[in-house]
């Protein structure tokens, strides 16, 4: 268990106290003063590894499973000794300029919060930190510790969603460029992938609306009666992060779409400028066919300025061609 132990504390009046080492004692003694709370935080324990806690804090079958499982949507889940919440925190990778999603799973019941974290991405070293920092917050018990973690990670998903905006600034850029040099294959592909981010995001900020909806209203159990400000709070800041995910889908599309139309009209222009060389090739061809005919009596085979005339001929009407091709834009 120590390997998947991250850190086990008892809480007493907002401030950290030292208790036994064993997690059952330190929540025996919690409950016993009434007014602490252990906080213990776990990171990808095994089913094994898991077992222990969840009979010891009696948390419900299936929010274990889902603990234990991951790959779960955001949600809120109310048990009879406990409440479950599913968060997702978003990682941005500044190198790649890619976007993922870890999980982190928040049990609270009766004294004692329990996390279990997935993947690297969940600031939780820093919320305990801020929080042992302010006791006036965490002498409000369980709730303090949700509402920490639930608000350091939306306000994460605001950051993520201002780098996003700026690579999409950046592909803008790249599609829109005048020159038109830009690798079409690559260009579309990247805006594929773009898209693939942003969906991630969405999967992440979008479900994770109603459960803060429901805990910014009031009657939710084990979530302090006068928590709903600042819940409500987070709710704000999430549905500021949704407004900024969505608005990079609905410009992704437009960038997709006016890039797909840049293509046509540049393929459009090619043919354009193929067809008109092909015209101005045809007539010398078709000159020098009749010509290259074997007849015996055709006009002008005696007049000593014949050939020179007739290559003036397909001179000039490759040069009238080729003016007349400039001219209306097809060259």
């Amino acid at each position: 268990m120590r390997a998947v132990i991250v850190d086990c504390a008892i809480y007493r009046d907002g401030r950290r106290t030292d208790g036994p080492s064993d997690f059952s004692d330190a929540l025996d003694e919690a409950r016993a003063s009434g007014d602490a709370f252990l906080w213990i935080g776990l990171h990808e324990p095994t089913e094994k590894e898991f077992e222990l806690v969840s009979s010891e804090f009696g948390l419900h079958p299936l929010a274990v499973e889902d603990a234990l499982a991951a790959h779960q949507r955001p949600k809120l889940e109310v048990y009879d000794d406990s409440l479950f919440a599913v968060i997702k925190p978003i990682v941005y990778e500044h190198e790649s300029d890619t976007v993922s999603a870890d999980e982190l799973m928040v049990f609270i019941g009766d004294s004692f919060v329990v996390t279990v974290r997935h993947g690297e991405g969940a600031p939780l070293a820093a919320v305990r930190r801020r929080l042992e920092a302010e006791a006036d917050v965490l002498k409000h018990g369980p709730t303090a510790v949700l509402y920490a973690i639930s608000d350091a990670i939306v306000d994460h998903y605001i950051d993520v969603a201002g780098e996003l905006q700026v690579d999409l600034e950046e592909l803008e850029t790249q599609v829109f460029a005048p020159t038109g040099t830009g690798d079409s294959k690559n260009t579309a592909a990247r805006i594929y992938t773009f898209k693939r981010q942003v969906l991630e995001f969405r999967r992440a900020t979008v479900p994770l609306a109603a459960p803060m909806a429901r805990l910014a209203s009031a009657g939710v159990p084990f979530v302090h009666e006068h928590s709903q400000p600042f819940f409500r709070d987070v709710q704000d800041h999430l549905t500021r992060a949704n407004e900024q995910v969505e608005g990079l889908d609905r410009l992704l599309s437009d960038i997709l779409s006016a890039h797909l139309a840049q293509m046509g009209v540049r393929q459009n222009d090619d043919m354009r400028k193929i067809s008109a060389w092909a015209a101005m090739a045809a007539v010398p061809t078709m000159v020098a066919g009749i010509y290259g005919m074997n007849f015996e009596h055709m006009p002008e085979l005696r007049w000593i300025w014949a050939y020179p005339a007739v290559l003036l001929l397909m001179a000039g009407a490759v040069v009238g061609l080729y003016r007349q091709f400039k001219r209306r834009g097809w060259l």
